[in-house]
């Protein structure tokens, strides 16, 4: 089919996820688990992607809630610096220290006990996830479509501007739709790639020249 072909030639071009991108090793563990709401606050500000990727690699260190925390205000904001972060490195490094106090209060480090709490129901999950300060809807969007590859409970995750790039490639916009196209542990790397089309220049031409007419 058509659509299958381009469903296989956006993988093989932009289906790289955000957390890959940032040097996480996503897996269903608290450290990898924390590394992507750090992310995924860093993504969901009006901000470039890959200026909040880099950000995310120099945060790397503090790849905990104990360690985001032991770190001082002006480490966080220096590692933020060296992403190039600098329009929002102050709030952001303030946030991200009350994130991970809250992260350790309520649910003792470990955002498994979140998704336990929210028992397979996603509204309720993403509801948890806009409690960290400056993870609103937007990074709850993010958050959910990344962890899609280790929280089957997810998928199929396609926010907004994931549907928007499948439709600029000629792609279902309806999710179960377009989840039908690939395999179910390709999903995470799926929207990833549709959000390319969305944000990267030239993406949604290079899918159109791959795929089959």
């Amino acid at each position: 089919m058509a659509q299958q072909s381009s469903a296989r030639a956006l993988l093989d071009e932009a289906g790289t996820t955000y957390a890959f991108q940032a040097g996480i090793k996503l897996a269903d563990k608290p450290s990898p688990l924390y590394r992507l709401l750090v992310l995924s606050i860093l993504l969901s500000t009006r901000i470039k992607a890959e200026i909040a990727v880099a950000a995310a690699r120099e945060l790397a260190d503090f790849g905990t809630p104990e360690r985001m925390l032991q770190a001082s205000w002006q480490q966080r904001v220096d590692a933020l610096g060296r992403g190039h972060y600098v329009r929002y490195d102050e709030s952001t490094a303030t946030a991200l220290g009350q994130g991970a106090e809250l992260l350790l209060d309520d649910y003792r480090g470990d955002l498994r006990r979140l998704r336990k709490q929210a028992d397979g129901d996603v509204g309720t999950l993403r509801e948890g996830l806009t409690r960290f300060p400056k993870l609103g809807p937007v990074g709850a969007d993010i958050f959910c479509r990344e962890a899609q590859a280790v929280w089957p409970e997810l998928r199929p995750y396609f926010d907004k501007k994931a549907l928007s790039g499948a439709e600029k490639v000629g792609l279902p916009t309806q999710p179960d739709k377009l989840a039908e196209l690939v395999e179910a542990d390709e999903l995470g790397r799926f929207a990833a790639a549709c959000v390319r089309v969305t944000l990267e220049r030239g993406v949604a031409d290079r899918v159109r020249s791959r795929a089959p007419a």
